[in-house]
């Protein structure tokens, strides 16, 4: 990716799950600005890279800087009070609560600002509709959305998104596609996927990730315009996923 006028570095960065060594010195450059993707096959350390970069699995060595910030050895709560926020694959959502709970417990004191909230509604017309319902009665699609919204409620300057496309029908993707550009518009998405029609369709850049190591960063119109180099890093073509 990028070394212009990057949002978040990683360098060398190494991280352990137990005995596991599952990042071997992943070294990264999110530019600012637009939506940034990471590619990669189950189990080759997407994942662990995000929660990493949270501050949820710590580094056992390398370097994470966010804007000028060294975050490598944070709190989660202080990384987040800097102005990133993680949705990760399992949603983060309480099921017992009804959305407009789940949206409080996601501001910085627990109120509203109108202006913010009407565009969450426009993004995701489903979250004015469902805001007195609890969340576990959502669908799946809608569940994200509402994850999605919790994390843009406040202003953020990167956003992590954990595989948002996972289960979601077509018609529910194509609406991600377009509040994910709208929300581009103001804040860094780096976005982690395995669907990768929808990660061309919203990618400016992107890395591939496999056993741990980044083993291609470039524009992503490069790598949807070379077939063969999206079968060896990826496993797949364009035709086979149309």
């Amino acid at each position: 990716m990028s070394a212009g006028g990057s949002i978040l570095r990683l360098d060398d960065v190494h991280t352990d799950i137990g005995q596991y060594r599952i990042l071997h010195g992943v070294s990264l450059d999110v530019p600012e600005g637009g939506v940034h993707v990471l590619l990669g096959r189950n189990g080759a350390g997407k994942t662990t890279t995000l929660r990493t970069i949270m501050g949820l699995w710590r580094a056992r060595s390398g370097a994470i800087v966010f804007r000028h910030h060294d975050i490598t050895a944070m709190a989660t709560p202080d990384i987040a009070r800097l102005g990133i926020a993680y949705v990760p694959e399992n949603m983060g959502i309480f099921g017992g609560l009804t959305v407009e709970e789940n949206m409080r417990l996601a501001s910085n004191d627990g109120s509203f600002d109108k202006g913010r909230l009407d565009r969450i509604f426009a993004l995701f017309p489903a979250m004015q509709k469902f805001w007195d319902k609890p969340a576990h009665a959502l669908s799946g699609g809608q569940k994200q959305m509402l994850a999605i919204s919790r994390a843009i409620l406040e202003r953020r300057d990167l956003i992590l998104i954990d595989e948002p496309t996972k289960g979601l029908a077509p018609s529910i993707i194509r609406a991600m596609i377009d509040a994910f550009r709208e929300i581009a518009k103001e804040t860094t998405i780096l976005l982690v996927e395995q669907n990768f029609l929808f990660a061309r369709s919203l990618g400016a850049t992107v890395a591939v990730i496999d056993d741990g190591r980044i083993v291609h960063t470039g524009p992503m119109a490069e790598l949807a315009a070379d077939e063969a180099l999206q079968t060896r890093l990826l496993s797949l073509s364009l035709e086979a996923h149309q």
